[in-house]
């Protein structure tokens, strides 16, 4: 992993982001905030889409369009490729231990 890399999300944001969305569940920007003080989800949410290619959906609610993020139904997570800092969680899916 280069500096730059680092500079854009912590390791450890990405790995809960990859967590929370291959466990099912829906997060959004407050729920990162209050479970791992983080502050880049929608980058990280840009970087899994764009990079990894990752089938998420974004809504937005509220009168304030807060983005809400969760895996497209029926998405095998086991085929997911996954970032360095998550690469626990990709070998844990793999092998069927989730």
């Amino acid at each position: 992993m280069t500096q730059f890399e680092r500079w854009y999300s912590n390791p450890t944001q990405v790995a809960w982001t990859c967590d929370a969305l291959t466990g099912g569940r829906t997060i959004s920007h407050k729920t990162e905030i209050r479970e791992v003080k983080g502050w880049r989800l929608g980058a990280i949410i840009h970087r899994l889409k764009v990079a990894y290619g990752w089938p998420i959906v974004s809504e937005l609610r509220g009168p304030e369009n807060v983005a809400h993020y969760r895996l497209a139904p029926g998405t095998d997570t086991a085929r997911l490729r996954f970032p360095p800092s998550a690469q626990a969680l990709a070998d844990r899916l793999a092998g069927g231990d989730a």
